[in-house]
């Protein structure tokens, strides 16, 4: 267990809307690849502000998925806007919960989170909570950027999962080979707003779910640790 800087302490001396928390160390790796992921939508059902653990409803091969990048040593890294906090909805102490539990669901699967972090931030919130253009809130980068500092993760060769346009926006910022849209429809609005983001640095796909989306980066030549992020410290 590695602890970069937990996460009460990082919102108590930094800023309140904040969360940060890093799982897993890899000593044993320079900078690597990492999969971004966002998680209402993405690893769990979009219930509208979840801010409750026994509303947690994981999508299902999402746990399997994540399992399957955890095995092949890929950091898994979750980045969630979190407004319902900054709108009073629930606090802190709820998306905790809501993260232990699911935790605990990739756990059985035998799979796990290497980090998580969330921002609060947004117009419509309570103040202090009522920054419009936060940095760390997605589509802006600043979550992305923060984890790649603490973790010395390769962002020119890792990948973001999200279900809006707004997540692979963040990570196009961030400078990441690409990312994937999760959706079901081929009429859904945030397929032509996440394929405006396509360019030659920028890669865009579509697929239906987070298993869909790993194994297409598992394909050769996507996501994957190279020789030199393998090599020692």
């Amino acid at each position: 267990m590695f602890d970069a800087l937990s996460s009460q302490d990082y919102a108590k001396e930094t800023d309140a809307g904040l969360w940060c928390e890093v799982y897993s160390d890899f000593p044993h790796l320079n900078y690597r690849p990492a999969l971004f992921l966002d998680r209402d939508g993405v690893i769990v059902e979009d219930t509208h502000y979840l801010g409750r653990a026994q509303d947690v409803r994981m999508v299902a091969g999402a746990a399997e998925a994540i399992g399957r990048c955890n095995r092949r040593g890929i950091p898994v890294v979750l980045i969630s806007n979190q407004s319902g906090i900054a709108r009073g909805l629930y606090d802190w102490s709820g998306f905790q919960a809501v993260q232990a539990a699911i935790a605990a669901a990739l756990a059985r699967a035998g799979a796990r989170l290497d980090a998580a972090f969330a921002c609060a931030h947004h117009a419509d919130g309570r103040a202090p909570l009522n920054i419009a253009d936060h940095p760390w809130r997605k589509p802006n980068p600043g979550m992305i950027v923060a984890a790649a500092e603490r973790m010395k993760i390769d962002l020119p060769a890792s990948w973001i999962v999200g279900d809006r346009a707004s997540d692979l926006a963040a990570g196009r910022a961030a400078g990441l080979a690409g990312g994937i849209l999760i959706s079901r429809r081929e009429d859904d609005p945030e397929r032509q707003a996440a394929s405006a983001l396509r360019s030659q640095q920028f890669a865009v796909e579509a697929v239906p779910s987070l298993a869909d989306a790993v194994a297409l980066l598992l394909a050769p030549g996507r996501l994957a640790l190279t020789t030199s992020s393998s090599s020692a410290t």
